[in-house]
């Protein structure tokens, strides 16, 4: 495989492309909600309406806005002198049954439907920056030519043939591009630490994807690997070539089928193709990327963890030093990142640093996918330059709360975040101001919570998920996520007294300050920020005879 080979299989399939696109999301939140069966009844009403030499229907992956699904989107259309919006924006169809299908055929054709149709010109849709989602809902998630045909895989051969391993870590480094996975530690930092490990037993090392996203209310990654998982594949390989690693790992947690076998399917199209295998566009560059699937454990969302249950051992947390970098998978130099980091490499390399650098703020550069969810309008997923303030987010993009409701707080982090209340939504969203806020960016999960929304329960369902998923190696975590539980159980009933108030406090900075990994160093800041901005609720479960008992 050469570059005039992969030119013309782009040309190949832009050439195949029919006057009338119709695409149809298949993925899981729209195939949940039967959008599989849409996109066979568009075929047959495709072929029975005789216009099979002029529309094409096409499963894309996901398309946004999944409070609305089984969405259809059309572009183009069968008249000529037509014009209908379609021939530039296109037509969005929202919640089509099957039933639908043959109206929507019959519109392309000319005629009307009275099938629900969605704006897109409204601000969930015109102030997004796709950059990592810029392929989902457009290309087939299952056809490596469709994923060429929108400059896939050029950047893997621009850097296999035109730049040097060290050349690579610099260009990721000038971006600015920080660790989408929690913490957000500089990439091109954590790759140049690879790239110069020395392995202690051999000159083994390894790259792997961290794909186990287990944050309540997180679909980001999930739907980036079944909506563009060579985007992620190819990232993976410029890495992997960046920093000497001839092996790499995807881990995925078994909730995630559809992510699964598209994956799959992907890395054999690839290796097909001679882009993963052995001498990559006949370079000297070798790379495999294997699968593992993990059982649903949230602490191998940590990153010791994660390669312990990869060598097939428990998935238990390790302590640091040494860090993956230098002692990792097998005790060899490891890479590790997740998805939405490896989704950005590609249009790096492609349109370069500089171009990346200037989008974002001063620390936090480039664009955030967010997964929209709770008591909001528009769930589903967003991406949005970095600084964007929480505002826009919750009122414009997300359309504030049904019904007239009123926003009262945005977890963000997942239970390694925190809550903050909408007198903060000027806020911008980047790494320091989530922080400075008592939040964090985490994987990109964002719940919106309502007038109704007691923030005590809230705390106590966040702290339920971390007791009942710690590993028990350490104390702190095992016993003190258990009765952070237990008090604020004991608040929420009005039971509690002040003491128990203090008490809560004091468990909360030991937990913190003593766990071994991020899973319970984390799992006391909701209670954190809850008590930060709605303290006045916890008092208000204190009964006015309890708040006499103090603690001696």
């Amino acid at each position: 495989m050469d570059l005039a080979e992969l030119q013309e299989i782009a040309q190949k399939e832009r050439f195949s492309e029919k006057p009338v696109q119709i695409r149809c999301c298949v993925a899981a939140g729209c195939l949940s909600a039967n959008s599989q069966t849409v996109k066979q009844r568009l075929e047959a009403a495709v072929t029975d309406a005789g216009l099979a030499e002029q529309v094409q229907v096409t499963g894309v992956g996901c398309m946004r806005l999944c409070c609305n699904g089984p969405l259809v989107e059309v572009k183009g259309t069968t008249k000529a002198d037509s014009s209908n919006k379609a021939e530039s924006l296109g037509t969005l169809y929202e919640k089509v049954t099957p039933e639908d299908a043959p109206l929507i055929i019959a519109a392309v054709d000319g005629g009307e439907t009275k099938v629900q149709k969605g704006d897109l010109t409204q601000p969930f849709f015109t102030q997004q920056m796709p950059i990592v989602l810029e392929n989902s809902g457009k290309v087939d998630p299952e056809r490596i030519q469709s994923y060429i045909a929108a400059e896939g895989y050029q950047a893997l051969y621009h850097v296999l043939r035109e730049m040097t391993p060290a050349e690579v870590v610099d260009t990721v480094t000038r971006s600015g591009l920080r660790g989408r996975g929690g913490a957000g530690y500089p990439t091109g930092v954590k790759w140049a630490t690879v790239a110069k490990a020395k392995g202690k037993q051999s000159d083994r090392k390894f790259v792997i994807c961290n794909a186990d996203e287990g944050d309540p209310g997180a679909f980001m990654d999930r739907s980036v690997l079944e909506s563009d998982p060579h985007r992620v594949l190819e990232g993976m390989a410029i890495a992997a070539y960046a920093v000497g690693a001839n092996q790499g790992y995807i881990y995925i947690r078994a909730e995630y089928p559809v992510a699964i076998n598209r994956l799959q399917t992907a890395i054999r199209q690839a290796q097909r193709l001679g882009i993963l295998g052995s001498q990559i566009f006949d370079s000297r560059f070798d790379f495999k990327i294997d699968i593992r699937i993990g059982a649903g454990a949230y602490v191998c969302g940590e990153e010791t963890a994660l390669m312990a249950s990869i060598e097939g051992k428990r998935g238990t947390p390790e302590p640091r030093p040494p860090y993956p970098a230098e002692s990792g998978l097998w005790g060899s130099p490891t890479l590790i990142n997740n998805v939405e980091t490896y989704a950005n490499i590609s249009p790096i390399i492609r349109k370069g640093a500089d171009w990346f650098a200037s989008i974002g703020t001063e620390k936090s550069k480039g664009t955030k996918v967010f997964a929209l969810a709770g008591k909001i309008r528009n769930t589903g997923l967003i991406e949005v330059p970095m600084g964007t303030p929480l505002q826009r987010i919750v009122e414009e993009m997300g359309g504030g709360v049904p019904d007239g409701g009123i926003v009262k707080a945005v977890q963000t982090g997942g239970p390694s975040g925190g809550c903050i209340p909408a007198s903060a939504f000027n806020s911008p969203v980047d790494y320091e101001s989530l922080t400075q806020l008592g939040s964090m960016m985490g994987s990109g999960g964002m719940i919106v919570m309502d007038a109704t929304t007691n923030m005590v329960d809230v705390a106590r369902f966040f702290m339920e998920f971390c007791m009942e998923e710690s590993c028990g190696k350490c104390i702190p975590c095992r016993v003190g996520t258990v009765q952070l539980h237990q008090l604020l159980t004991k608040i929420r009933e009005g039971k509690a007294s002040m003491a128990d108030l203090e008490l809560l406090e004091e468990l909360c900075d030991m937990v913190k300050y003593t766990s071994l990994c991020g899973l319970g160093q984390s799992a006391p800041n909701p209670v954190f920020s809850t008590l930060r901005y709605f303290r006045d609720e916890y008092l208000a479960l204190i009964t006015p005879a309890n708040r006499l008992s103090m603690k001696p």
